[in-house]
């Protein structure tokens, strides 16, 4: 799920001493002939820049901390991983290329309750858009005119769902292929906490049952001995004779 992270959530939740590979733009899912940034993030040493890059497991001849793909093509698809001096290799990060009309894309595709979700109805070679509507699970979203990004604020559960997009270009109603997005969070730990008592709650049925089994045995345990002392002071006790 790391490579669905926005840029800067990377940069705070990665291991400090591994670097980070960042898109530029921030979309994992670009059009055959795109633009698109890879930049390295990482320590090094003094009086050397120099970067690794590694594409699918194969080292690139590129050494500079931004790997920079002028015109995406199909085969730039797959794991992008950098290393610098001081900083160990990176998790890799996934880039996909398409060829489509339209494409939807988002800065994230797994998101918790709260965060923003932003969806971009992207178009091959920017191409004008017109009569843009966005979708979720079949169902009209947002319309927009003129091609405008879908901005939801805040994220609810019932925001997941497959959302696709569709536009006007030219004389032609073109659509983009369907994508998930999954929103989770508080909701799912309150359901299933809901099936189970806090642990205190636990904890406490513990105590108490442990207590019970303990005082029943003392219980037990008295009457059989005051028992015998009744048996001992009535002259009940009878002695066998030997062998």
């Amino acid at each position: 799920m790391w490579q669905l992270l926005p840029p800067a959530a990377l940069l705070l939740l990665a291991d400090p001493s591994k670097a980070v590979v960042l898109l530029d733009p921030p979309w994992n899912r670009v059009l055959r002939n795109d633009h698109v940034t890879l930049k390295c993030q990482g320590d090094y040493p003094v009086e050397d820049n120099s970067t690794k890059w590694w594409h699918n497991g194969t080292r690139i001849s590129s050494q500079t901390s931004s790997y920079i793909i002028a015109d995406a093509k199909v085969e730039d698809s797959g794991k992008y991983e950098c290393q610098t001096g001081l900083s160990a290799l990176s998790d890799p990060v996934k880039l996909e290329v398409r060829v489509d009309w339209l494409l939807l894309q988002a800065t994230k595709w797994v998101v918790n309750v709260g965060e923003p979700i932003q969806l971009k109805c992207h178009s091959w070679k920017k191409t004008p858009v017109v009569k843009v509507q966005y979708f979720q699970n079949g169902r009209g979203k947002k319309y927009f005119h003129r091609n405008s990004d879908f901005y939801i604020p805040e994220a609810k559960l019932e925001h997941s769902g497959s959302y696709f997009c569709r536009g006007i270009i030219g004389t032609k109603n073109e659509s983009s292929e369907s994508v998930q997005i999954i929103v989770q969070g508080l909701g799912t730990s309150q359901t299933i906490s809901s099936f189970f008592p806090p642990w205190h709650q636990i904890t406490f049925c513990l105590v108490m049952g442990l207590v019970f089994a303990v005082d029943t045995w003392l219980y037990f345990s008295v009457q059989r001995h005051l028992q015998n002392s009744e048996e001992w002071r009535n002259g009940k006790v009878t002695w066998s004779k030997g062998p």
